[in-house]
């Protein structure tokens, strides 16, 4: 239930354009959870090396961009656990900008731990994404849509969207997956309204 985030959001806007030269996307908030997690569950930031689990010093991670009818691209936020909300907000303008006026680097789209993706921009209510090896999980996002739903035994209209994980079972069992989301959620739904940018 991201209905916070989206009253939160729109008060912000005006503000955060101005000062910031572009509008604030729904993808930032998604982000910061992440990485937030991420350093919660180092497992799910590790990777696969032989027969020995690697745990990742940074978050890297990458976030897929659709570049029209020519496909998408996977840029990756590099130390995106030092970075603050508006600072990944920004990261993810820069990448994405360049990633469709085709200026990304090789190195721009290598290194990633971890990969959020997003088929909601095309109004898809979910999906499943397929892990990009060797990261161990992948999160999908889902379109955000006003639903009907039970709030204290009354029903009520929230922006509600579906979250997705794939994970490799090597390392990732599904306890760990299912707090790891609970995490992502609790975040997302227990938003601060009062937070500065």
């Amino acid at each position: 239930d991201v209905t916070n985030i989206s009253k939160w959001r729109q008060q912000k806007q005006s503000a955060f354009l101005s000062r910031e030269g572009f509008k604030l996307s729904f993808t930032p908030f998604f982000l910061e959870a992440v990485v937030k997690g991420l350093v919660q569950f180092p497992y799910i930031n590790a990777s696969v090396v032989g027969e020995s689990i690697v745990l990742k010093k940074n978050v890297n991670l990458g976030c897929a961009v659709a570049l029209g009818t020519t496909g998408l691209i996977v840029p990756v936020i590099k130390s995106a656990d030092q970075l603050n909300f508006v600072g990944i907000a920004r990261a993810l303008n820069d990448l994405a900008g360049r990633a469709r006026s085709k200026k990304l680097t090789p190195d721009e789209t290598q290194g990633g731990t971890f990969t959020v993706t997003n088929p909601g921009i095309f109004g898809n209510t979910m999906g499943c994404p397929i892990i990009s090896q060797p990261q161990l999980a992948i999160l999908g996002i889902g379109a955000i849509k006003k639903r009907p739903v039970v709030v204290d035994d009354m029903i009520a209209i929230r922006d509600i969207v579906y979250l997705t994980m794939s994970y490799d079972h090597r390392v990732i069992d599904g306890s760990m997956s299912g707090q790891f989301l609970q995490f992502i959620t609790n975040y997302l739904e227990k938003w601060d309204s009062s937070r500065e940018l």
